[in-house]
């Protein structure tokens, strides 16, 4: 039962610390004139990712692997399938050109980048998470660069991070560091409490840790990501839900798995593997239904929940 407790007084600690060290960030930056499509494209974009890069990183550097590259392929899945799924459900998904041309091929790009390093010899290694971030620094410099350029006509991801930079308060700086502290450690605990649960529920289960990792601990940290989208979509302003879904799981490759990777050897299962394509497949998938109308309608939204909760079935069997 205290595993139980941790596991979810975790997953609490992930989501406030993310909240708390983003304000805080943020709000230096701000104080420190910083503009904001700096401070959307990295402070912010950390912050969304910030669950399942500690979770990741956490969980590379004990020895749990399959819970690093398991976290991050569940979260790509489940915010693609489910998190854009359910909105499409709601309301009819507007697709912008912007992020069929640009950001979709890019999503696709990066999974098959880490299928090809990882399949080489099924380890993501330091040399492997420094390419990662690499790649990673000239997408967020691309980024902030088309933010400035379009200026208030900034398409998909960058938009809506924009947004949500003009919209962080401004605190004193004796809060802000406060906040930047208390949620560095909020993360830095609730991931391990993550880990360490997830690992103590699949060994007491008798279940693989990639099973965990690819469920629960995808689901935990992709909660954030749901939540705003069931808001969004029932105020009718989901416009850039798939852009901001297909950005996040740019930034899991690149930027989690990168620094997971650097930090601590990855190692890959063939398990792994299988998931990548399949991700490669369910990408491919929702890019073509999204480009017949520019859309993704409520029957394109029930048919990808239907081919979640297939893969979801497959992961329990297999």
């Amino acid at each position: 039962m205290l595993t139980y407790i941790l596991l979810i007084l975790g997953f609490i600690l992930l989501i406030k610390g993310a909240d708390l060290f983003v304000d805080g960030s943020s709000s230096i930056a701000r104080l420190l004139r910083i503009p904001a499509a700096v401070i959307g494209l990295t402070i912010v974009a950390f912050g969304t990712s910030a669950p399942e890069l500690s979770v990741s990183c956490s969980a590379a550097l004990a020895g749990q692997n399959e819970i690093a590259i398991s976290n991050v392929l569940g979260s790509n899945i489940f915010n693609l399938m489910v998190v854009v799924g359910v909105c499409a459900v709601l309301t009819p998904l507007a697709v912008q050109v912007g992020i069929l041309k640009r950001d979709f091929p890019l999503s696709i790009a990066c999974a098959i980048l880490l299928l090809i390093l990882g399949a080489i010899d099924m380890t993501l290694g330091h040399v492997d998470g420094v390419v990662f971030i690499v790649l990673f620094a000239f997408f967020i410099l691309y980024m902030i660069r088309s933010a400035r350029n379009a200026g208030n006509g900034a398409e998909g991801e960058e938009d809506e991070l924009l947004a949500e930079a003009e919209e962080m308060p401004v605190m004193s700086v004796p809060k802000s560091l406060i906040y930047i502290v208390a949620g560095g450690v909020a993360i830095a605990l609730g991931s391990d409490w993550v880990v360490d649960g997830a690992t103590t529920v699949a060994s007491a289960m008798g279940i693989s840790q990639t099973l965990i990792g690819l469920t629960v601990v995808a689901f935990g940290t992709s909660l954030p990501e749901l939540a705003t989208s069931i808001v969004a979509a029932k105020k009718k302003e989901v416009d850039m839900a798939l852009g901001n879904v297909i950005g996040s799981n740019i930034f899991n490759i690149l930027m989690v798995l990168g620094i997971a990777s650097a930090v601590s050897p990855v190692a890959f299962l063939t398990e792994n593997v299988i998931d990548i394509v399949i991700l490669i497949i369910f990408s491919a998938i929702v890019w073509v239904l999204a480009w017949t109308k520019k859309e993704l309608n409520r029957k394109e939204g029930i048919l990808m929940l239907i081919l979640y909760a297939a893969y979801v079935v497959y992961i329990c069997i297999r």
